[in-house]
Parts: structure tokens; C-alpha cells; sequence
């Protein structure tokens, strides 16, 4: 098997991730994409209507948000819920698509926008 560069992922594809770590694996990314976008905890609790100290909680995976919170933090940070996600699930290889998926997997928000905008850049002259 491929290894993976994941926290979760050098756990072991199989293994089960404790839920502690599930947390702080969401937090982490949650944070990572609030500083990628320069805003202040302050700020982004202020923007998703909760609690700042809250939000801290979150980040550093002593809280879990409820279903809402996690798609309006989601929005707000303009990311996905799989890639906040991603070092808490089970990794499944992609076949062909394994390498472009590790380097995704590995890219922060504005790294996933400017790769994308190539990669659309590259079609439209295909």
C-alpha cells in the first residue's frame, strides 16, 4: 500500500481513529484554512455567529460543532467538508488517481484554488 502523508493515514488505512483524534484532526484543518484566509478566530466566530471560545474548542479538538456550525464554518472558510474531513476518514486508494489525490489531500484551500484553476487553465487548451 502507498503510504499516505495524512495524520490518520500513517495510523493505518484500517485502523480505527479515536474519536479525540477525529477532533483534532477537523480542528487542525479548520484552523489551517481560517489562517490560509487570514481571519481571527474572533473574526470567523463573529462571522458564523458563535462563541469564540467556542471556535478555539473546535480548533483544537476539544469541542465538536454540530452539523450546522460545521457547514457554516465550511462556507465561511470556503472549504469543503472533505477536506476538513479528510485525515479522519478511512483512506481508499484511487487507482490512477492516487497521486493527484495524495497532492490534493496534502494542499491547503489556496493551493486546491490555484490548482484548479490550472488544471482548467490545461483542459481549455486541450
Amino acid at each position: 500500500m502507498k503510504a499516505h502523508n495524512s495524520p490518520a493515514a500513517a495510523e493505518g488505512a484500517n485502523a480505527q481513529i479515536p474519536q479525540i483524534c477525529f477532533h483534532r484532526y477537523m480542528g487542525q484543518r479548520l484552523k489551517a484554512a481560517r489562517k490560509d484566509k487570514e481571519l481571527t478566530g474572533e473574526r470567523l466566530a463573529e462571522r458564523c455567529h458563535i462563541n469564540a471560545t467556542y471556535l478555539r474548542q473546535i480548533e483544537a479538538g476539544r469541542k465538536m460543532p454540530s452539523l450546522p456550525v460545521f457547514i457554516t464554518l465550511c462556507n465561511e472558510l470556503s472549504v469543503s467538508p472533505t477536506y476538513v474531513l479528510q485525515d479522519s476518514l478511512a483512506v481508499h486508494e484511487l487507482s490512477d488517481f492516487s497521486i493527484l489525490s495524495d497532492l490534493w489531500l496534502a494542499a491547503s484551500p489556496h493551493q486546491i484554488e490555484l490548482i484548479t484553476a490550472m488544471i482548467r487553465g490545461a483542459l481549455a487548451f486541450m
